[in-house]
C-alpha cells in the first residue's frame, strides 16, 4: 500500500480490544483513567454507539480504553509512514491547541491550532495554503471547516472522536475525551510518542516529554 493510501477503516465487535490485556497497554489503564480519556458525553451518535463500554449512573458514557489504545497505534503506524511535514493537526477547542501544538513540535507535523482559515487548504491565492497528506481533528464537530476541506481534496482524517461526535468523514476514529484538558494532553502526548516508535522501526527513542508538557492552562 502506498504511503499515502487511505487508511481502511477496521470493522469493530463486541471483542474487540479485548485481546489486549492490562499488561500490554501502551500506558497504564489507570493512567488512561485518571486523565478522564474514557469519559464521554451524555448524547450519544450512532456511529459512535460501538464504542461505549458501558453508561454510567449519571448518563455519562464511558468509552472502552483498550479500543483507544488500540487506535492509537494504529494511527501511529500511518502517521509515521507519511512525511512529518505533510501532518497536519488542527484544533479549534482551547483545551486542544497546546497538545495539538506540542504533538507537531515533536513529530515535525504542521499545526493550525485557534482560528482554521477557510481556504486554507483548498484556495491557493492564500497566504496560509498548505497541501498536507493527512488531517488530524481534535474535534469532528468544532474543526469542521478543517474536515470539509480535507474531504473536498480527498486526503485521509484521523479523528479523535467524543461519543456525540458523528464519524461519516472520519477515516480513523480515535474514540476519546475530546473536550477534557488533561485527557486531550494524554491522547497527543502518547500519539507522538508512538509515532516517534514507530519511526525507529522498534527501538526505543528518547522522549523526555511528559503529559503535563502536553497540558494547556487553566
Amino acid at each position: 500500500m502506498p504511503d499515502d493510501a487511505p487508511i481502511a477503516e477496521e470493522p469493530v465487535s463486541a471483542s474487540d480490544g479485548q485481546d489486549i490485556r492490562p499488561g500490554e497497554l501502551l500506558i497504564p489503564e489507570d493512567t488512561y483513567l485518571t486523565s478522564g480519556v474514557h469519559i464521554g458525553t451524555q448524547q450519544k451518535s450512532a456511529s459512535m454507539r460501538r464504542f461505549v463500554y458501558k453508561i454510567r449512573f449519571d448518563g455519562l458514557h464511558v468509552l472502552d480504553v483498550r479500543e483507544t489504545d488500540r487506535r492509537i497505534r494504529m494511527a501511529a503506524r500511518f502517521l509515521a509512514r507519511l512525511p512529518a511535514d505533510r501532518i497536519l493537526a488542527v484544533s479549534q477547542r482551547q483545551y486542544g491547541q497546546k497538545p495539538v501544538r506540542i504533538f507537531a513540535k515533536t513529530v515535525g507535523a504542521v499545526s493550525f491550532a485557534e482560528r482554521f482559515v477557510p481556504g486554507c487548504l483548498t484556495n491557493p491565492n492564500l497566504p496560509e495554503y498548505f497541501e498536507p497528506k493527512v488531517l488530524v481533528v481534535t474535534d469532528p464537530a468544532t474543526d469542521q471547516q478543517a474536515l470539509s476541506e480535507a474531504v473536498s481534496i480527498g486526503i485521509p482524517v484521523v479523528g479523535l472522536c467524543d461519543v456525540n461526535n458523528e464519524t461519516r468523514d472520519v477515516d480513523l476514529v480515535i474514540p476519546a475525551n475530546n473536550k477534557g484538558r488533561v485527557a486531550l494532553a494524554t491522547v497527543y502526548w502518547l500519539l507522538a510518542r508512538e509515532v516517534l516508535r514507530a519511526r525507529a522501526g522498534g527501538a526505543e527513542p528518547e522522549y523526555p516529554l511528559t503529559i503535563e508538557d502536553f497540558q494547556a492552562a487553566l
